[in-house]
C-alpha cells in the first residue's frame, strides 16, 4: 500500500505542517511512523484530512464530524482507483462516485463537493474555489499541481500567489521549500524573512527558514530560528529534534539532553 510523507500532505492538499498536526491531534487520522519515527499517511488519510477541513470550515460540530468520518473511511477503498473519486455532500448525506458506481455515506448535514484524481502518477484534490477569478487560492493549488511537472511555472504561480496575498503562509511554505529542493536557499531564506514580516507569529515560517540556514551550515542562526518556532508551537516535535542536534554540535550538551527529552515525549503521546 502507497505512503505518503508530510510533506506530500502539504503539497497535496495546499496546507500547513500546523494545521495536519492540529487535525492528526484532534484525532482525525491516525499516521503510522517511518524508520526515522516520521509520520506516513495512507490514502485513505489523505481523503479523510481533506473532507475534516472542509467540514470544520463549515463549522459542523467536532463529535459529529468524527461519526462522518468514520463512516467514509470504512466506505474508501485503500487505493486511488484508476477512474479517479469525486465526494460530495448534499443535505445529510454524504456521496462518494467510483467511475460509473456511486455510493451514500451516511452523516450529518455538510458542504463540500471535491474529486479525487491522479495528475502524473500524483494524487491531487480538485475543488472549484478561486477558478473563475485567478485570485491567490487559484495561483497556489496551481503551484501545487506544478510542483512535480514545470519547477519553473510551480514557482511563477506561487509568486503570483503570494504578490496577491502577502500573508499567504501556505504558499511562502511550498515556494519556499521549493526554492530549497531547487540548491537556491539563499533565495528562499531571503523569502522566509520576508514572509515573516506580514506573519511574524506563524511557528512553521521560523521552522523552515532554520531549515534553510542549515542547508547551509549558519548553524547559529538556524538554532536562533528553531528557537523562535519552539516559542511560538512547544509541542513541536521536529523543531525539539533539530535544536538538538545543533546544540549537541555546538556543545550545549544540557540544553540538547532537554530538547531531545521532549522529542521523546512528544514522539510518545503520539
Amino acid at each position: 500500500m502507497e505512503s505518503y510523507t508530510l510533506r506530500d500532505i502539504e503539497t497535496m492538499l495546499g496546507i500547513s505542517r500546523s494545521a495536519i498536526d492540529g487535525l492528526v491531534g484532534a484525532g482525525f487520522v491516525s499516521p503510522t511512523r517511518g524508520k526515522r519515527r516520521e509520520y506516513r499517511f495512507t490514502f485513505q488519510d489523505l481523503v479523510i484530512l481533506r473532507t475534516a477541513l472542509d467540514l470544520r470550515a463549515a463549522n459542523i460540530p467536532p463529535r459529529k464530524i468524527a461519526r462522518s468520518l468514520k463512516r467514509l473511511r470504512e466506505s474508501l477503498p485503500d487505493e486511488l482507483p484508476l477512474s479517479g473519486l469525486r465526494i460530495a455532500a448534499v443535505g445529510g448525506e454524504i456521496a462518494v462516485r467510483d467511475g460509473n458506481a456511486q455510493w451514500q455515506v451516511d452523516s450529518g448535514q455538510l458542504l463540500f463537493d471535491f474529486e479525487v484524481t491522479a495528475v502524473s502518477g500524483s494524487v491531487a484534490f480538485l475543488g472549484h474555489e478561486g477558478e473563475a477569478d485567478g485570485d491567490a487560492s487559484y495561483w497556489f493549488n496551481l503551484g501545487c499541481l506544478l510542483e512535480s511537472e514545470d519547477a519553473a511555472e510551480a514557482e511563477a504561480a506561487y509568486r503570483e500567489a503570494v504578490r496577491q496575498a502577502p500573508d499567504y503562509v501556505d504558499a511562502y511554505l511550498n515556494l519556499g521549500c521549493l526554492l530549497c529542493d531547487l540548491g537556491r536557499c539563499e533565495q528562499a531564506i531571503a523569502l522566509y524573512r520576508d514572509a515573516l514580516e506580514h506573519c511574524p507569529d506563524e511557528a512553521l515560517l521560523h521552522f523552515n527558514l532554520a531549515v534553510a540556514l542549515e542547508d547551509l551550515q549558519r548553524t547559529e542562526e538556524s538554532l536562533a530560528s528553531y528557537e523562535a518556532s519552539l516559542k511560538l508551537l512547544p509541542g513541536f516535535a521536529d523543531a525539539h529534534y533539530n535544536a538538538a542536534r545543533l546544540h549537541e554540535l555546538l556543545g550545549h550538551a544540557n540544553k540538547a539532553i532537554r530538547h531531545y527529552s521532549e522529542y521523546r515525549r512528544l514522539g510518545n503521546q503520539a
